[in-house]
């Protein structure tokens, strides 16, 4: 299984349409060529041509799991074996095409020897070339008759006859025997046939080695592709790792501070505020702890929590804590990070509320602002903090990092004493409503 994800394989879809391009290309190149060289456009060339196209085609789609064995091979052993292999695959092709066009090159040639006046020829790659020459011109007329006994008659008896133009001097490639038979020889034999499918391998060869580089190219090309899949899984599990992280990081610290908090109002004997914390307390970790730490989570659920952390505070501070909330309508199903503004709120609670006897007022307020979301937390407090008020150094910092970890450049996060006093955090994420 390792291995499979380590080398990837080059889809079928991609092998397959490849071999079809490449030679449809070449057919389509040959065709055209034969075309503007003013020779034989004719069906019975080109059918042949389309024939062995496809068969090439069959050919080169059986090479695919040779070639799909040199995948995990290094660089120079795929060179050596394709510049090896690419030559008795060569001349399979060409032996393929003059069996093709075995019936087309015996009729070529006896045409040839019939008529005196057609040149056949194959060009490098293979192709048979039927090229009619010009017209002949007409004969002279015949010399005026010698006198009996005259040396040019001697002389025209014994010159051989004149020979069409284009036509060899010995008429030894066909035989015709008694019954009227035609029967092939060929200068050479089957040396001449042979050299002919060599000839024509050296083009195939170069096809093979062309469409063979084409799939290693795919091959690496499927392999980096992959590879930057599994980068971005990777990239991805970090980040929820951080998310995770740093979202934990909250709990912890929320619940010191509440256990401080009840520990206070037992101690005054308070043990009804207490028992009605610990109900409150109860029902907000059963929220907090029932989803994935690393989703969002719609701002009206976000919203609610802080709710439930405020009720918890307000046990404490009865008659010093106020709140104010107002969330437009249209940003109401906004995700956010979960538990993204408890520390914002917990700061206003420890060093507004907690700092001073009189009463203070928190606000949350959301609205939308173009493509983004803006969420504010405030409070008129002091605005700094105050003396004996020891910090953890976890509010602003945690929120940060998790805007970084969850939106990167696109949020922010800004704070500061406004100038009616208190003190302001404001954050700004992009704006995504939640499905459904």
């Amino acid at each position: 299984m390792n291995d499979n994800m380590s080398q990837p394989r080059v889809p079928a879809g991609q092998v397959l349409g490849s071999i079809a391009a490449l030679w449809a290309c070449y057919f389509l190149v040959a065709t055209l060529r034969g075309a503007f060289l003013g020779l034989d456009f004719v069906w019975p060339i080109i059918s042949r041509r389309l024939t062995i196209c496809i068969v090439s085609m069959l050919i080169m789609a059986a090479l695919w799991p040779l070639l799909q064995l040199l995948d995990r091979r290094s660089f120079a052993v795929r060179v050596i074996v394709v510049l090896v292999g690419a030559l008795p695959v060569s001349l399979l092709l060409g032996y393929v095409n003059d069996i093709v066009f075995a019936d087309i090159n015996e009729a070529a040639i006896v045409h040839k020897a019939a008529m005196g006046n057609v040149r056949v020829s194959r060009d490098e790659a293979g192709n048979i070339l039927v090229d009619l020459p010009p017209p002949t011109p007409p004969a002279p007329p015949p010399p005026p008759p010698s006198p009996p006994g005259s040396t040019n008659s001697a002389r025209s008896e014994a010159a051989p006859a004149p020979v069409a133009p284009g036509v060899p001097n010995t008429p030894d490639i066909v035989k015709h025997g008694p019954d009227g038979a035609v029967t092939i020889t060929g200068e050479d034999g089957g040396l001449a046939r042979w050299a002919a499918i060599a000839d024509t391998a050296f083009g195939r060869y170069f096809l093979v080695i062309a469409w063979a580089t084409l799939y290693f190219a795919m091959a690496k090309a499927e392999q980096a592709a992959e590879a930057e899949r599994r980068e971005g899984e990777y990239r991805r599990a970090a980040e929820a790792a951080e998310l995770r992280s740093l979202r934990y990081q909250i709990n912890p610290h929320f619940l010191f501070n509440t256990l401080n908090s009840l520990s206070a109002l037992v101690m005054t004997g308070r043990h009804d505020d207490a028992e009605a914390m610990i109900q409150t307390l109860s029902t907000f970790y059963r929220h907090t702890l029932s989803g994935d730490p690393t989703n969002d989570m719609p701002l009206v659920d976000e919203i609610e929590l802080q709710k439930l952390y405020l009720a918890i505070e307000s046990v404490r501070f009865p008659d010093r804590l106020r709140t104010e909330i107002a969330v437009d309508a249209d940003v109401a199903d906004a995700m956010v990070p979960g538990m993204i503004l408890q520390p914002l709120v917990e700061n206003s609670v420890k060093y507004a509320v907690a700092a001073t006897p009189a009463p203070v007022t928190i606000s949350i307020e959301a609205r939308r602002d173009g493509n983004e979301l803006v969420i504010a937390v405030s409070d008129n407090g002091p605005g700094t903090a105050v003396a004996g008020v020891v910090s953890s150094g976890i509010g602003l910092a945690n929120v940060r990092d998790r805007l970084r970890a969850r939106f990167g450049d696109a949020a922010s996060l800004s704070y500061g004493k406004p100038a009616d006093g208190g003190f302001r955090t404001i954050v700004r994420v992009p704006l995504e409503h939640g499905r459904g």
